[in-house]
C-alpha cells in the first residue's frame, strides 16, 4: 500500500490475537443470526476513527450505519449522557413524563419538512418507526394498503420485512408475512430506462398501484428518498415529488423513511428536500441519537392524533439519556453547520472517486448525495452485478485500515457513510486507499 499511514494505524496482522480470541467466544455465545462483517473487536472510538482491541486504528467510513453523524464518542455528546444518566436513567414517559423527551420532539418539529403543526412520538428503532408510521397512517385514513418500493429496506420485523425487497438475508425462512403490502419500481437511473426522466417513472408506478390495488384502498405510500440497503440508489428528479403529488390527489399520505438519510446526511437536513417533498409523516433513527438509540415518527398534528392515547408508545420509547443524547446531537449540527459539511464531504468523493467511472470498466457509476455514497460494480462490459469483486475490495479495505460497508440487492454496491465531522485530511487518506484498492482489485 503506497499511502502513508496518517489517521489509520495498522500496529497487528488483521485480525489481531485479542480479536481472534474475542471471534473465538463470539461463535461460542453469540447467535450466528446476529452476522459479522468485520474481523476486529471495537475498543474505543473518536471522531472520525475506531481503534481496535489490539491497538489497530480504522478510518471510519460507516459511522454505525449513518448513527454517528456527529462524530465517534463526540464530547457533547458524552457529557450529555453523562449528567442525565445521574438524573434519570428511566421512568416511562406515559408513566412519569418528563422534559427533554418534549424537546426532542419540538427539535424534530423545527427540522422536518412542513409549515403546519407537527407532532412526533419517539421510539427506540427505525424498525418501530416505521411499525408505527403505518399504524397512524392507516388509524388516520381507515384504509389498510401500504404502497413499497422495489428494493427497499425498511427492518426485520415481521411487518417490516413485507415491506422489505431482498428475501436473503432478510426475509429467508421468517414467512408468513404481513398482508396488504404492494411493490412498485423506484426510480434506478442506472438500470430502469426511464434514465433521468422522474416524471415518467413516478407515472409508471401510479401506475402500477392503480392495477395492483387501487388507490382508494391505499392508506400510504412509503419511499426512502436515497435507498439504503438498496444500493444507495439515487432516485430521478421528479420522481418522489411525482409519487407525493399523486398520493396527496387521492388522500393517500405520503410517508418518508429518512432512517438512514436524515439528519444532515445528504447535505440538507432530510433528503426528501432535495426533490420539494413535504411527506405527511417522517420517519427518523440512526443519527438523531447521535450513538443511543432513539426513533421517530414526526407528522402533521391532525394525522398523529388521529390514534387513541395509549395507541402508540412503548416502554422505552424516548428514553431520557437518549433524549439527552439526540438533543446534544442536534445541537451540534446546528453549530457545527453539518448539512453543508456533508455536502463538503460528497464534492470530495465526487473529485476523487467518479473519474473511476471512465478509468476502470468495473465502475458503473459513483452516485449519492452528500455524504452517503455508493459505488456500483459490474463485470467489464456490461451492467452485470459484480458481487465478487465488491467482497474483494471489502477484505481489502479492513486490513488496509478502513472501514466500509456493502450494500445493493445484488451486492454490488460499496456504500459510504463517513462521520460528518471528518476532517479533509483523514477522508483524503481513506479515498487514496479506497481509489488503489479499487484498481488494483479490478486489474485481476
Amino acid at each position: 500500500m503506497s499511502v502513508p499511514q496518517v489517521a489509520r494505524k495498522i500496529a497487528t496482522a488483521i485480525p489481531g490475537p485479542k480479536s481472534q480470541a474475542l471471534e473465538e467466544e463470539h461463535k461460542q455465545y453469540v447467535s450466528a443470526g446476529v452476522g459479522q462483517l468485520m474481523p476486529v473487536f471495537a475498543e474505543s472510538a473518536s471522531g472520525a476513527t475506531i481503534t481496535d482491541v489490539d491497538g489497530n486504528r480504522f478510518i471510519d467510513l460507516a459511522s454505525g450505519i449513518a448513527v454517528t453523524g456527529v462524530g465517534n464518542c463526540a464530547p457533547e455528546v458524552v457529557k450529555a449522557v453523562q449528567d442525565e444518566v445521574a438524573k434519570l436513567t428511566h421512568t416511562n414517559f406515559a408513566t412519569t413524563p418528563y422534559a427533554n423527551y418534549i424537546e426532542v420532539c419540538k427539535k424534530l418539529a423545527e427540522h422536518t419538512p412542513g409549515d403546519f403543526a407537527k407532532k412526533s412520538v419517539l421510539v427506540n428503532s427505525g424498525a418501530e418507526a416505521v411499525e408505527n408510521a403505518i399504524k397512524i397512517a392507516r388509524k388516520y385514513t381507515g384504509r389498510s394498503a401500504v404502497v413499497v418500493m422495489e428494493n427497499a429496506f425498511h427492518g426485520r420485523t415481521n411487518l417490516t420485512m413485507a415491506m422489505t425487497t431482498k428475501s436473503m438475508p432478510y426475509k429467508q425462512g421468517f414467512g408468513a408475512f404481513a398482508p396488504d403490502i404492494y411493490r412498485v419500481p423506484f426510480s434506478y437511473p442506472l438500470r430502469d430506462g426511464f434514465g433521468s426522466d422522474g416524471a415518467a417513472a413516478a407515472k409508471a408506478a401510479a401506475a402500477k398501484i392503480e392495477l395492483l390495488v387501487g388507490h382508494e384502498n391505499v392508506a400510504a405510500i412509503i419511499a426512502e428518498p436515497v435507498q439504503g440497503e438498496g444500493g444507495f440508489i439515487v432516485p430521478a428528479p421528479g420522481f418522489l415529488s411525482g409519487l407525493a403529488d399523486w398520493a396527496h390527489e387521492h388522500d393517500v399520505l405520503y410517508i418518508s423513511d429518512e432512517i438512514q438519510a436524515g439528519f444532515c446526511r445528504t447535505g440538507k437536513w432530510f433528503a426528501c428536500e432535495y426533490d420539494g417533498v413535504t411527506p405527511d409523516l417522517i420517519t427518523t433513527a440512526k443519527a438523531l441519537g447521535g450513538g443511543m438509540p432513539i426513533a421517530a415518527v414526526t407528522g402533521r398534528a391532525e394525522i398523529m392524533d388521529s390514534v387513541q392515547a395509549g395507541g402508540i408508545g412503548g416502554t422505552y420509547g424516548g428514553n431520557p439519556v437518549s433524549c439527552a443524547s439526540a438533543l446534544a446531537a442536534v445541537k451540534l449540527m446546528e453549530d457545527k453547520g453539518l448539512p453543508a459539511r456533508a455536502a463538503h464531504i460528497g464534492e470530495l468523493a465526487d473529485a476523487a472517486l467518479k473519474p473511476l467511472v471512465d478509468e476502470l470498466d468495473t465502475v458503473a457509476e459513483v452516485r449519492g448525495l452528500g455524504a452517503m455514497i455508493g459505488i456500483e460494480f459490474v463485470k467489464p462490459g456490461s451492467l452485470e452485478p459484480n458481487k465478487e469483486l465488491v467482497g474483494r475490495i471489502a477484505k481489502r479495505t479492513v486490513q488496509e485500515g478502513l472501514i466500509v460497508l456493502t450494500c445493493g440487492i445484488n451486492g454490488n454496491v460499496i456504500r459510504l457513510l463517513p462521520t460528518l465531522t471528518i476532517t479533509d485530511e483523514e477522508f483524503g487518506e481513506a479515498l487514496d486507499v479506497l481509489k488503489e484498492i479499487i484498481t488494483e482489485e479490478s486489474a485481476k
